[in-house]
């Protein structure tokens, strides 16, 4: 008898844990409520990152994080800069020559 290779169902989709309207999720950070929205970058600015102090180009993926009580102190971050925001806080400037480490030299 042949067999029949069935797809799986599509896993259900649930709304994260702490999701908000807008598909920004809440999470506390440094003791106070922020949100956080993933975006595309499809808007043609140029932002730049206060976990490295580096530019995100148009059309990069990115994160956009704002206390919950201050939507005017939105900061746009690298996906990894925001991961990492602990050891990355607003404020730290790196030196285009600082030490890389890592990199294999």
């Amino acid at each position: 008898m042949p067999r029949h290779n069935r797809r799986a169902a599509p896993p259900q989709r649930s709304v994260a844990r702490g999701a908000v309207f807008g598909g920004a999720s809440r999470l506390e950070w440094r003791g106070e409520q922020w949100l956080m929205q993933p975006v595309t970058g499809g808007s043609g600015k140029t932002y730049r990152c206060p976990g490295c102090d580096q530019e995100i180009r148009p059309g990069t993926g990115h994160v956009v994080a704002w206390p919950e009580y201050d939507a005017d102190d939105r900061r746009h971050w690298h996906t990894q800069c925001w991961a990492a925001r602990d050891r990355r806080t607003p404020g730290v400037v790196r030196a285009r020559n600082a030490p890389r480490y890592g990199r294999g030299r």
